[in-house]
Parts: structure tokens; C-alpha cells; sequence
């Protein structure tokens, strides 16, 4: 049975224990076996940074031990994807592992930017700090979306729909 590591922001909710259930469930549906970051055991009885760094580990050996990565690539606290999430899905791609992302709606990533949120400047568009705002009509940065096995415009499950055709 593959084994997929569940990435995304989703361990940063409220209900996060019960997401992660049932990704896992999901996972079983469809014959697989789901590896959540917080099914991991970690002491938080010492050092904050001896914490962050069990939870480093943990994490790390659960994409060690996948076959696959399912990544949220949904924006998270402002108009990009988690950047732990990033990480682990760079990580993955450099060990070879498939990377599959899924996002809600495929809108570019320029068009994130409301009309008063950016300018065109000789013929590029930037944004309030004058930075170029990436326009290659992918949902993404570039370095993402032309990295993943697939982007599915959908849910978890959806992805995992995909993973069987």
C-alpha cells in the first residue's frame, strides 16, 4: 500500500486532529495509507526550540517513509502557500518522490492582486512595493507549478481521485 505525507496549513486550525483523521480515512477509501504531520509524538515539556526541532525531524522521516506528497497549496496568511508546506514539497520532489498539489479555483496568481493592488510599468505588472508580480498564468509561483506531478483545482479528495487515473 503507498503511503501518502498530507502537507498543508491544515495542522494550524482548530479542528486539525479531526482533518487529519480524515484525510487518513480518505486515504484508506481509496487504498491508501495517510501519514499526518500530527499523528507524530512530541514532547512539549522542554525547550521551544528542542520542540520545533522534534517536529522537524518527525516530519521529515513521515515524507522520508511516503511514496507520494499531497500538498494544500492553498494560499495561507496572505496570497501564498504555507512556506513550511513549500518546504516539504521541495524536499519530496529532491528525493524523487511524486508531489501532487491541490487548490481551490486555478486563478492566476496575478489576478490575486486586486486592480488597486497593482500598476502596469512598462509592460509589468508590480505591486504597492513596486516588486514584479509573477504573470505566467499559473495559480502558483512557477517554481511549484511546474514542479508538482499535477495541480488539481479541487479538494483532498479530488487529488486523491487523481492519483488513480
Amino acid at each position: 500500500m503507498k503511503k501518502i505525507y498530507i502537507a498543508g496549513y491544515d495542522v494550524f486550525k482548530k479542528d486539525s486532529i479531526q482533518i487529519g483523521q480524515y484525510y487518513c480515512e480518505l486515504c484508506d477509501k481509496y487504498g491508501f495509507e495517510g501519514l499526518y504531520p500530527l499523528d507524530n509524538v512530541v514532547n512539549f515539556e522542554q525547550s521551544k526550540n528542542k520542540i520545533a526541532q522534534d517536529i522537524y525531524k518527525a516530519n521529515v522521516e513521515l515524507i522520508n517513509k511516503s511514496d507520494i506528497v499531497i500538498a494544500n497549496l492553498n494560499a495561507f496568511r496572505g496570497k501564498e502557500a504555507d512556506s513550511g508546506t513549500i518546504w516539504e514539497c521541495g524536499y519530496a520532489k529532491a528525493l524523487g518522490k511524486d508531489v501532487y498539489g491541490y487548490m481551490n479555483d486555478n486563478q492566476s496568481y496575478l489576478d490575486t492582486f486586486k486592480n488597486d493592488e497593482r500598476q502596469l510599468v512598462d509592460g509589468t505588472y508590480v505591486d504597492m512595493n513596486d516588486m514584479a508580480i509573477e504573470d505566467f498564468d499559473y495559480s502558483i509561483n512557477l517554481m511549484i507549478a511546474c514542479s508538482v506531478k499535477e495541480m488539481v483545482f479541487g479538494s483532498f479528495e479530488d487529488c486523491l481521485k487523481e492519483l488513480l487515473k
